[in-house]
């Protein structure tokens, strides 16, 4: 059976060299935070600036906490990102709602608690999907964090037993991954992607080119660490 490739996206990017460095060492996605309250806070300006540099097939990344649909639809109308990921208390209705104003796919985070089940996990993923149906909005997947009380980026880890099997495949793994961490993370879970802001970063909204290259390799070899899954 061929190796799977976890796909990669390194959020909170803020500078042209950090957009560079994500690129130049493999990442898949990079996500742009339009959370005021979050000091890797861009503008949709520039965010627009950022995603101009981008090439082609790596994939920009809006990331939301608790936006009206309208105000989504506006900011990608300026910064035109591919995917909108939604780290707030949207429900999903909501989710589905404001990702059909702004004609784009959506991931919606779980923050995922000590007393979190498997069960839960796929029912949130089911109801989710079920809402997306009549918005003809793309529901493209879950995104599992830790839960704290502030929205992203708490650089916390969570008991990554917790997610399904059946589920993780399909799903992104964010929450406290580093170079530390990622190749056990990978080779544990087999997630379809992992998403790491803080781990990578010299300081808030300042990523490391060196942590980013040394992140992508971590993962890296948890794909090609044998075991479950693989």
């Amino acid at each position: 059976m061929s190796m799977h490739r976890t796909r990669i996206k390194i959020c909170g990017l803020t500078r042209e060299e950090d957009v560079a460095a994500a690129v130049a060492a493999g990442a898949d996605a990079i996500g742009f935070v339009f959370y005021p309250k979050s000091p890797r806070y861009v503008t949709p300006q520039r965010a627009a600036e950022l995603i101009a540099t981008l090439p082609p097939f790596v994939t920009a990344v809006g990331l939301f906490v608790n936006v009206p649909a309208e105000e989504v639809a506006a900011i990608v109308r300026v910064a035109p990102v591919a995917l909108l990921q939604f780290h707030g208390d949207e429900t999903a209705e909501q989710c589905a709602a404001a990702a059909a104003a702004a004609n784009r796919p959506f991931l919606r985070v779980f923050r995922v608690k000590p007393t979190t089940t498997g069960t839960e996990l796929l029912e949130y993923e089911a109801q989710s999907r079920a809402s997306s149906r009549p918005h003809a909005a793309q529901f493209a997947g879950l995104l599992f964090d830790t839960y704290v009380d502030a929205y992203g980026g708490a650089g916390k880890v969570f008991d990554w037993s917790l997610i399904p099997e059946e589920l993780a495949h399909r799903a992104v793994l964010s929450g406290g991954l580093s170079v530390q961490n990622a190749t056990g993370a990978v080779a544990q879970v087999r997630p379809w992607a992992v998403d790491v802001s803080s781990g990578v970063e010299a300081a808030k909204g300042i990523k490391d080119a060196g942590l980013i290259a040394q992140f992508i390799a971590a993962v890296r070899a948890g794909d090609a660490t044998p075991g479950n899954g693989a």
